[in-house]
């Protein structure tokens, strides 16, 4: 099993402290790191591999909720911009879900081109060291949010 069907099974289970929200495509969750504060993943329901072996409506719906997850995460956090990512052949697993990282000037120090770039500029170590993992309490806050600004949109 993949490490993204492990880990919808926690969610369907009510054992993921991380997620936000169910939609009718995915779940949201939050990242269990959080140097890009707002780090959020949308994790497509069923294991499908790629975005082409969904039928049209059901891809053409996954993408807007995923546009509508991204809005709500950069509404929540104060980004100035947002990076999205789809990759799937990483320690996840070969499974549709989506990174979504709210961005802010200098958010990658010196490792860049003064501090701009992409996410992966940032050194491994430091995105995934412990310091870069929330407490409970400041989890719930940014699940919180997340939730209100997802709620005003999907009404």
């Amino acid at each position: 099993m993949c490490g993204v069907c492990e880990r919808i099974n926690e969610t369907k289970a009510g054992k993921n402290p991380f997620l936000v929200k169910e939609l009718e495509t995915g779940y949201v969750v939050m990242g269990d790191y959080q140097h890009f504060k707002g780090y959020t993943l949308f994790l497509y329901k069923d294991h499908v591999v790629e975005l082409f072996d969904l039928d049209e409506k059901t891809r053409a719906k996954h993408l807007y909720e995923m546009t509508l997850v991204a809005e709500a995460v950069k509404k929540a956090f104060g980004a100035g911009k947002m990076n999205y990512e789809c990759l799937g052949n990483g320690e996840g697993g070969a499974h549709i879900h989506w990174h979504l990282f709210p961005r802010r000037a200098g958010d990658i120090e010196d490792y860049g081109n003064n501090g701009k770039g992409p996410v992966w500029w940032y050194p491994r170590e430091k995105m995934y060291s412990d310091k870069n993992r929330p407490s409970n309490d400041a989890l719930e806050d940014m699940k919180a949010k997340l939730l209100c600004e997802l709620d005003k949109l999907l009404i």
